[in-house]
């Protein structure tokens, strides 16, 4: 195993750890002990930089399931690189963070440590994975820390609300992205991402392409809360502050966007996929960017920031895509600058969304509040808080001296640049993006100067404020210096992450020894990207100082007709429905659970059989029915018929046990000594267990049963009769296999058994035994411990 591999899987070894650190050593607060992995990580991440582009991956390979080509491969390249950087790095910020905003006396601190962890393991997992199907498993493990992580103030309503909403829609969107998978190793004989992108004119012809594609953007989509599926992520904003700032800004509403980019060698060229993603990218962050004004909880507003912010990348990623089309291969350059915007605004997101969630919960922590209504004036009083603001919002909002002018920049050349090249209406692209920017602007400006400036308070503040300790500073503050010097120097970054990174993301595009244009600077003169920011600046300022005035259009939305009131609805009608449907059927009655299982078997099973035509009768090779087989057939079946008739249990009892005796005997006939000994010590315990339980339940009482019940019964019994007897016919007139008997045939010599029976069981069946014997012992445990508590409470009484 490499170091690539223990670097995915120390995280989740280390949950194993944090336990024990939280209950053994309370004094000190467990994110010290959690700290080191992700610093650990980071640091060993951060020796594998710079990748060089003409660098080949770093490939290591375990071998997990050869059999159906599933190997636990992980590869390190460009792309991988920069989001293990920021998972690691960001994940090492948050746990600082969460040592001063995590109280250790009122929290389940190991809790919260260990579902971080399994989620940062996770990711790693998501972004270094190699085979599509270990990808999925990684995915889907996510959705369920991030389930745990959203729930972890599970004792509140919205708490579990918000989880359940997003595991729902992230994991419909992963069962999606599972067919998709699968259409892609049906097409290219693998499930290796690398062996897939160099058969892509192989993919790109199949019929599957195109459902294939609909199916992983579809799990791409609901994992990076891009419209119509953006509805659980301010939901999921009732997890604690830190959970907010790691998982839905910095990673893993990022893991649809690393899918697209992953599989863009794939998709990427194809129309289809620059459509869906470019159009559903722009409807997101428009929407996003509009439905962040009206917010009154700071993250909720952050929430809606975060969705816009996604689209705007994913909008990125689809105009991209067109540098492999091969019908715009004279503009090449401007779509892998729109590439390498998506690339860089990804990573100015990291950093500046990751403060401002930090300094969101400075400010609840300390104020006791998030409603904006009640906050103000708090320049004076929480100075560095201001200032964190002042940076992490004026560089959301794409202004200067601040890097999310940057992209903001190369973003709008994107769009620029394709209404440019197509004919068609993405002139409307630039147009939405533009007013889309506005909005942006407008909450940058609601975020920053609505919390701090204006007018003081106190009487609606929970708390006193005053300052954050420095210890609950220093994340946001490397965050916040990153965003600044990004801006002053950003080719530290764009020549050894950003150009490797594009490189992964086109990795067929260039030829040997070419390299992409990524050299970044603030001034491009008077163009029209700088025209369009004044235009934004104007007239959202003016939109900011006359809020007042025109927030009433958010009060004439019909709320009934709002994706979240569709998924409500949708929610609750599905548990009527299922309500109803368990109501039916489980209806008490043992009759009915058993009328169920016999009619699936007759009708399912038999069924399956009449179509296929796979009842058939072959007498040909069969031993002939002695006498004495006919008479112990008859016998069981009298004594089979004579159990329904009883009226007592012990007459019962005994007609049983006589047909297990009598079929002990029909083995002898057979010359099957050893099954025949095994029958009659199983059939001997089994029927002095029926007469030690039944003699302690109370005497039958008489019933009078509707001979249409009878009816049934009768049918049924008939029906599962038959079928079981021709499926043993056709079975044993079947002769596709090579009989197992013959393999049995030496074991005494293989095993020195001579009880066939036995050495089947312990040595041939040796790891099923020992598994039944667990259960069993398992199950033992379990009544002892349910005696022994029910003795204890009838002692405290």
């Amino acid at each position: 195993m490499s170091l690539l591999h223990v670097a995915v899987l120390l995280p989740f070894l280390y949950t194993i750890l944090v336990p024990f650190f939280f209950k053994k050593i309370a004094r000190v607060h467990t994110g010290w002990f959690v700290i080191v992995v992700p610093l650990l990580l980071f640091v060993y991440f951060l020796s594998q930089f710079p990748i060089q582009n003409s660098q080949a991956p770093i490939v290591r390979s375990v071998p997990w399931i050869p059999s159906a080509g599933i190997d636990f491969t992980l590869h390190l390249d460009g792309l991988s690189l920069l989001f293990t950087l920021i998972i690691t790095g960001i994940g090492c910020l948050v746990v600082l963070y969460s040592i001063y905003y995590m109280s250790m006396k009122r929290e389940a601190l190991h809790n919260f440590y260990v579902y971080l962890l399994l989620f940062m393991g996770a990711m790693l997992g998501v972004v270094l994975s190699d085979n599509l199907m270990v990808l999925y498993v990684f995915w889907e493990t996510t959705s369920v820390s991030s389930f745990l992580l959203i729930a972890y103030w599970y004792q509140r309503k919205n708490s579990r609300y918000g989880a359940q909403k997003a595991m729902l829609i992230t994991v419909f969107g992963g069962f999606a992205m599972l067919l998709g998978f699968l259409m892609l190793g049906s097409m290219a004989g693998t499930f290796s991402i690398r062996e897939i992108i160099g058969m892509r004119d192989v993919v790109t012809s199949h019929s599957l392409f195109i459902p294939a594609m609909l199916l992983v953007l579809l799990g791409a989509f609901t994992k990076s809360a891009q419209f119509p599926f953006h509805i659980w992520l301010p939901d999921a904003m009732e997890a604690p502050t830190p959970i907010s700032s790691y998982l839905h800004s910095a990673t893993m509403v990022k893991a649809g966007v690393y899918l697209v980019a992953r599989v863009t060698p794939i998709f990427g060229g194809d129309m289809n996929w620059f459509w869906i993603i470019t159009i559903g990218g722009t409807v997101t962050l428009f929407w996003g960017a509009f439905m962040a004004i009206r917010q009154t909880d700071l993250k909720a507003l952050l929430a809606y920031s975060t969705i816009s912010q996604l689209g705007l990348i994913m909008s990125l990623l689809g105009i991209g895509s067109l540098a492999l089309n091969p019908s715009y291969s004279a503009q090449i350059d401007l779509f892998t600058g729109a590439m390498l915007a998506a690339i860089f605004h990804l990573f100015n997101h990291s950093i500046f969304k990751g403060c401002l969630f930090m300094v969101v919960g400075i400010l609840d922590h300390e104020t006791g509040t998030r409603d904006i209504r009640k906050l103000g004036g708090l320049m004076s009083l929480m100075p560095v808080s201001f200032t964190l603001t002042v940076i992490g919002g004026l560089s959301m909002a794409g202004l200067p001296p601040f890097s999310g002018f940057l992209s903001k920049e190369m973003f709008f050349t994107g769009v620029l640049s394709v209404s440019r090249t197509l004919d068609q209406w993405t002139v409307l692209l630039p147009i939405a993006a533009w007013i889309a920017s506005i909005f942006t602007f407008v909450y940058s400006m609601i975020l920053v100067f609505k919390t701090f400036t204006g007018n003081y308070h106190p009487d609606r503040l929970d708390k006193k404020p005053h300052e954050a300790p420095l210890g609950m500073l220093i994340s946001p503050v490397i965050l916040a210096s990153l965003v600044v010097l990004v801006f002053f120097f950003p080719n530290l970054v764009s020549y050894s992450l950003l150009e490797p990174t594009l490189h992964s993301v086109f990795p067929n595009l260039l030829g040997p020894g070419e390299s992409f244009s990524v050299k970044i600077k603030a001034w491009h003169g008077l163009n029209l990207e700088l025209f369009m920011t004044i235009g934004i600046v104007i007239i959202g300022t003016l939109l900011f100082r006359t809020f007042k005035k025109w927030m009433d259009i958010y009060y004439n939305l019909p709320r009934k007709l709002t994706l979240n009131s569709f998924y409500d609805r949708g929610l609750a009608g599905a548990e009527n429905l299922s309500s109803r449907i368990t109501s039916f059927y489980m209806n008490g009655s043992l009759h009915s659970y058993l009328s169920y299982m016999f009619g699936f078997l007759i009708f399912v099973v038999g069924g399956a059989f009449v179509l296929q035509g796979a009842f058939g009768a072959n007498p040909a090779g069969a031993s002939p029915i002695t006498l004495y087989e006919y008479i112990l057939a008859a016998s069981i079946a009298v004594l089979a018929g004579f159990v329904i008739f009883v009226q007592t249990r012990l007459t019962a009892i005994i007609a049983v046990g006589a047909v297990g005796y009598l079929v002990s005997l029909m083995l002898v006939i057979f010359r099957a000594p050893d099954l025949a000994l095994t029958q009659l010590v199983v059939e001997t315990i089994t029927t002095a267990l029926f007469l030690l339980c039944f003699y302690f339940l109370p005497k039958l009482k008489s019933e009078t049963v509707r001979i249409r019940l009878r009816l049934v019964n009768l049918l049924i019994s008939i029906g599962v009769g038959t079928v079981l007897t021709l499926i043993g016919i056709s079975a044993h007139s079947s002769s596709q296999f090579k009989p197992i008997a013959t393999y049995f045939e030496d074991a005494y010599k293989l095993t020195g058994a001579k009880n066939m029976v036995n050495a089947i069981l312990v040595d041939f069946r040796a790891f099923d035994t020992m598994l039944e014997s667990v259960v069993l012992f398992t199950a033992g445990i379990g009544v002892y411990t349910l005696i022994k508590l029910r003795k204890s409470r009838r002692g405290s009484r």
